[in-house]
């Protein structure tokens, strides 16, 4: 039945060739047109998870609560000084906030006006002791530099701790510990540098914390969800917006761009660029081996024109079921490009085969006895690869259920395109015949050593099979979907820098709780679980000990208050005035009896300044001053701090840890690496015993991979249970059935073991591979299994292991070209896919020959 239908199918092609060819590259071209304007690609792994998960509802209903977080992009800010870091993230906040069309919300979780006022209250009270005693030890300078913040204050102020010194008022090191620093910025400024010095550590004499040095900025962005990239306009803006504001490498700063948006932007910029290279890539060297399969220009010119037609039309159908693409989905044209070939190939060397059996005969009749002998194991091959990839249908992993439904439909267009479009070029065409015969005449000793050998190739089959069987039970599974991401590009990097710090660590927990005396105690619940390394809510802005912290500060305020308060301010100085004020404190160091090496150095320092050309001396006054003004005046705040409740908490803050509901969010970061698979799962189990309702990136993490987890299985016995009753119902023997399933068994478990071999994780890329396997390889042992059926004695040397070969060959160059991608999802799921279609060559051609034996019947 299956031989008469393809043969009629072929028949009404070529009579009609003309007509099925104008008209497929019509359809084509208007296809192409239609989908170019309505296939998206949606890039954000967790929509391929079913969101009817409890989980994902949870996620969703706490989104919904801090819509804020809709939109996000996270810009961090480095600083090489605690103040330049400080200054940068005031300046872009500021600037941005000037762009509601693309910033509908500019925030700093960090830092602002509150912060700036009682951030010394969150210091431990023994650190701000120390620091308001070296404040105070500064009051000279600081007094100097308030009266007149610019290089000429610096001089002047040094100029009289020298002579400070010089009265035995001071002692000779005095300045030793600021002086290092101010000789460093000065030689730096003179061999050209542009970063000012930090004042913050002059004042406080202490290096800065690691979180000094970073700040951040939150950012909801405007998207336009009618480009691939949706926030490409808004993140181009602020990164132009930064360069204008100097905020670059080359002054001290380092603005990178994470968050849940530009991850999601640049996944698919990474995805774009390495499908479509490995889809070119795929092509060409498909066509190479098009040509050494089948030689003739018009044949491999009937095929490629059918490959790229049915391309097409799947392309069309994925936006018409679908709409988008994800990040497995994407990968459906390599898979047609690699598959559907194979059908070509298969009708072409039967064609080839056929023309030269039979050299008088006209087209039609060669196109008819082609059709009947390669339709139904075509047709057969369709139907397995089909059910290996519709497989995926009923599984809640939406990522290889769309490609499932994508590639399975494309297997159908490919199988319907090769037994009417195919022919129809064909007949147009009009091939020469062929003048040797197409299969290998040098396998004849193979073939017979396999069957003559048979029980020996059998006996060493099973032992590799067994002991790929023990290997392959250790391959793991890897959760993570960062680790599918590239880590070279910007977002992903930041993400993994932030991770390696405890305290900015990105995988953390919310909870949502009634209120303030829940939350606290919760907190201590949390906190005392060795598995959570931090634990935060609205009350942790609540500083401790704040009476003996502000009386610390309100000394300090009026010992200091006054110097805030000159008599009057110094006019800007002239750069005259500035070589003037130079050569003063030169002066006043030449003066010293014995001046420390520190002094000396100072004093050469200035003197050169002093002489430098006028670009020099400007670049010196820039450095000298540089965050001097923001510094002060950050000191003038700081000793203003009042007492902190949560009615004084600022409406930006409050907003970020209390819900619309009006419910206060808790937040747990795990202790140790964030980004271990094993950590977070001891972690989420640690929090969820305590808090049930808790939701967050490592609930999603570890849920998604058990979803993918469960298709895996899934698809795998559905393809395989749905595989074996077609056969059943094909085929009609048992044994039969299981010569078409040995090979496949063996190729998966030497792929497993290959995987544990060489420490390669199942992933939620890859995890298609094996269900896909059953329905790839399948085809290639159907038809050996359908050749020994109908008599073939020598399968080796036969036109159709030419076809299998060559047939492989270009799956596993489409596969090999995902597998050279950038992005590593899509690499790691073209290597195991190239991986898993070798052990099934392999098998096929080695292992199933000796299986079959001679035939039982010929046809």
């Amino acid at each position: 039945m299956m031989a008469r239908f393809a043969a009629q199918l072929v028949s009404a092609a070529q009579t009609r060739s003309l007509s099925v060819v104008a008209l497929a590259f019509l359809c084509a071209m208007a296809m192409a047109w239609w989908t170019v304007g309505h296939l998206g690609v949606n890039t954000d792994t967790i929509d391929m998870i079913d969101p009817q998960a409890e989980w994902r509802a949870k996620d969703r209903a706490h989104q919904e609560q801090f819509p804020q977080n809709d939109g996000l992009v996270v810009a961090v800010i480095d600083g090489a000084t605690a103040d330049l870091a400080e200054d940068a993230a005031a300046a872009l906040a500021a600037a941005l906030s000037e762009r509601p069309d693309l910033f509908s919300n500019v925030r700093r979780p960090d830092g602002g006006a509150f912060f700036n006022r009682n951030g010394l209250l969150y210091l431990e009270e023994r650190e701000l002791s120390d620091t308001l005693d070296q404040t105070i030890a500064a009051q000279p300078m600081i007094g100097a530099l308030v009266a007149d913040p610019s290089l000429r204050g610096l001089a002047a102020a040094l100029g009289l701790a020298v002579e400070g010194i010089g009265q035995g008022a001071a002692p000779a090191t005095a300045l030793d510990a600021p002086l290092a620093q101010i000789n460093a910025a000065f030689a730096q400024a003179l061999a050209g540098s542009a970063q000012p010095m930090s004042w913050q550590k002059l004042f406080t004499a202490r290096e800065p914390l690691p979180r000094e040095l970073r700040r951040f900025v939150q950012l909801t962005v405007k998207q336009n969800f009618e480009q691939l990239e949706t926030a490409a306009e808004a993140t181009d803006a602020l990164r132009a917006i930064a360069k204008a504001k100097g905020l670059t490498p080359d002054r001290g700063v380092t603005v990178r761009l994470t968050g849940p948006v530009t991850l999601a932007d640049e996944e698919f910029a990474t995805v774009a660029e390495g499908m479509g290279a490995a889809t070119l890539g795929s092509f060409a060297i498909v066509l190479v081996i098009l040509f050494l399969a089948l030689g003739g220009g018009r044949l491999i010119l009937a095929i490629v024109l059918t490959l790229l037609t049915g391309l097409i039309a799947t392309a069309c159908f994925a936006a018409l079921a679908i709409g988008t693409l994800n990040l497995i989905s994407v990968a459906f044209a390599v898979l047609f490009v690699g598959i559907g070939v194979d059908f070509g190939i298969q009708f072409a060397v039967r064609f080839r085969e056929q023309r030269f059996e039979t050299p008088e005969a006209a087209l039609s009749a060669v196109l008819d006895a082609t059709a009947r002998r390669i339709g139904p194991p075509l047709t057969l091959a369709c139907l397995t690869t089909f059910l290996g990839f519709f497989s995926f249908l009923p599984t809640g992993f939406a990522g290889v259920r769309e490609l499932g439904l994508i590639a399975g439909a494309g297997m159908v267009i490919a199988w319907f395109l090769n037994l009417t479009l195919l022919p129809a070029l064909l007949t147009l065409l009009k091939p020469p015949g062929e003048a040797e015969q197409i299969g290998y005449r040098w396998t004849s000793g193979l073939d017979a050593f396999l069957i003559r050998r048979r029980g020996a190739v059998a006996g060493v089959t099973l032992a590799l099979g067994l002991g790929a069987a023990y290997l392959g039970a250790g391959v793991a599974f890897d959760f993570n979907p960062l680790n599918l991401k590239d880590k070279r590009a910007e977002s992903v990097a930041t993400l993994l820098d932030l991770s390696a710090n405890p305290e900015t660590a990105p995988n953390s927990l919310d909870i949502l709780v009634q209120d303030l005396t829940a939350a606290q105690s919760l907190t201590l619940r949390l906190g005392a679980a060795p598995e959570v390394g931090r634990v935060l809510s609205l009350a942790s802005f609540i500083p401790e000990d704040q009476e003996g912290k502000l009386a610390l500060i309100a000394d300090a305020r009026d010992l200091l208050g006054p110097t805030f308060q000159p008599a009057a301010a110094a006019p800007p100085p002239s750069l005259a005035d500035l070589r003037a004020a130079l050569r003063q404190t030169v002066a006043n160091i030449a003066a010293l009896k014995e001046p420390t090496p520190p002094l000396a150095r100072l004093g050469g320092l200035l003197k050169a300044v002093a002489d430098a050309p006028d670009d020099a001396l400007s670049r010196v006054a820039a450095v000298a001053v540089g965050s001097l003004p923001g510094r002060l005046s950050g000191l003038r705040e700081a000793l203003n701090a009042e007492p902190v409740t949560l009615a004084s908490l600022p409406d930006e803050l409050r907003k970020d840890w209390t819900a619309k509901d009006g419910r206060l969010r808790i937040e747990v970061a795990p202790a140790g690496d964030a980004q271990n698979n094993d950590v977070l799962l001891g972690f989420v189990d640690a929090v969820l015993k305590i808090a049930p309702d808790a939701t967050g990136a490592p609930i999603t993490i570890i849920e998604s991979g058990k979803v993918v987890r469960s298709a895996f299985i899934q698809s795998g016995a559905t393809a395989l249970a749905a595989i074996v009753l077609l056969l059943g119902l094909v085929l009609r023997r048992l044994r039969d059935v299981l010569m078409v399933l040995a090979p496949l068994l063996l190729a998966t478990l030497f792929t497993l073991a290959t995987m544990t071999l060489t420490g390669m994780s199942l992933n939620f890329a890859n995890v298609i591979t094996m269900p896909l396997l059953l329905g790839v390889g399948v085809s290639f042992d159907i038809y050996f299994v359908m050749n020994w059926r109908a008599g073939q004695t020598r399968p080796l040397g036969s036109p159709t292991a030419r076809a299998v070969l060559f047939s492989a060959l270009t799956t596993a160059s489409a596969f090999g070209g995902l597998a050279l991608s950038s992005h590593p999802g899509t690499a790691t799921m073209g290597l195991l896919l190239m991986i898993a279609l070798g052990y099934c060559l392999l098998t096929t051609l080695l292992v199933l020959p000796a299986l079959l034996g001679k035939p039982l019947s010929r046809a």
